[in-house]
């Protein structure tokens, strides 16, 4: 059954894709070029509506079945409400631009949702060498924090034709993987479901597109992304728990060091700027349709990271992400993406030569 849904959810977003077209320019929902973006046309931006409401459709015929999973239906009903008022906040955003507070305000109503209504939160975590740790009162800000946390960080890379699109597919199906060796098939299946939906978007979003996700489609992914590794590993060990953290290494880091150079430049965190991941790799010379492939790459190495790691020992996943940062911050440095003069590491390393 699993399958139908799957073929149905790639199916309904390649047909839906145009029409959500057609509704984003009767109703205003374009995004027009600035000094900050890429494209130098007028184009639709709703196309996450498309992804959703494919979403849906795969959901309904797989709907029997996943109810039947443990916690199945209470998980369902917070994750499809917590979507609508993404999706609609997204809309809204789409067709107005309302102020960040007033996404914040959105994103934080769903993410309440799925905590209360679907009892989701990081309620503790056993760490190596100390034993148990409960997160007691701090549980509910801790899994608010991961959820709008994530769900913009999908957000901030939303700057070029696939990008985010392609980046959430490998994240979902990163977290399809883990599922299926952690025999979670609640998550197994709604990821695997969403990431045929994003897949299907992508024929008309990839370079050159011919409609953007907006936030409807960032906002969307990134909290569906947010939640579906809450669940997958919730309750678990810290090991398991640097799992999602690596699978969304992309955006994590983008969003992490965005937050760096903002502060160096003494500018607002929330301050737009054009020096995230892509518009680095675009100043080096690399075209539109190269920089989105090596991010898809990069990405793709960080889900194949998150596998390794969970199959290795406490030590081993030391070690592992010790590798992983120390590679993080030498790319970081080298492509600028903290700012042109932030080059500790490897002024360090010059000092020994």
């Amino acid at each position: 059954m699993l399958y139908v849904s799957l073929i149905a959810a790639f199916v309904a977003s390649i047909l839906l894709t145009p029409l959500v077209k057609r509704l984003a320019f009767r109703i205003g929902a374009v995004d027009a070029p600035n000094y900050r973006k890429v494209h130098a046309r007028i184009m639709p931006r709703l196309g996450g509506l498309a992804i959703f409401l494919a979403f849906l459709i795969a959901v309904a015929i797989f709907y029997p079945i996943l109810i039947h999973n443990e916690n199945g239906s209470e998980f369902l009903l917070s994750i499809i409400i917590g979507a609508c008022i993404i999706v609609a906040t997204g809309v809204i955003d789409d067709m107005r631009e309302i102020s960040a507070k007033a996404k914040l305000v959105g994103q934080l109503a769903a993410a309440l949702i799925v905590i209360f209504v679907g009892g989701i939160q990081i309620e503790m975590v056993n760490l190596p060498f100390v034993g148990e740790l409960n997160f007691g009162l701090l549980s509910i800000p801790l899994t608010i924090l991961w959820i709008v946390g994530i769900t913009n960080a999908i957000n901030l890379i939303d700057g070029l034709d696939g990008l985010a699109a392609g980046v959430s597919t490998i994240a979902l199906i990163t977290l399809a993987v883990m599922a299926f060796i952690l025999s979670n098939m609640f998550v197994l299946a709604i990821a695997s479901i969403l990431a045929a939906a994003t897949f299907g978007f992508l024929f008309y979003n990839f370079h050159p597109a011919k409609i953007f996700m907006g936030d409807t489609g960032a906002l969307f992914l990134g909290f569906m992304i947010s939640v579906l590794a809450l669940l997958g590993f919730k309750n678990i060990t810290f090991v398991a728990l640097i799992i999602p953290v690596i699978i969304l290494g992309v955006p994590i880091s983008d969003t992490f060091f965005a937050i760096v150079r903002r502060v160096r430049m003494k500018k607002k965190w929330s301050d737009p700027d054009k020096s995230h991941l892509h518009h680095r790799l675009l100043d080096m010379g690399f075209t539109h349709r190269q920089t989105v492939l090596i991010i898809y790459a990069i990405a793709m190495m960080f889900g194949i990271a998150a596998i390794i790691f969970s199959m290795a020992k406490v030590w081993g996943a030391i070690l592992l992400v010790a590798v992983i940062l120390t590679a993080i911050e030498i790319f970081v440095e080298i492509i600028g993406l903290a700012g042109k003069n932030y080059k500790p590491l490897l002024n360090f390393v010059r000092i020994f030569k």
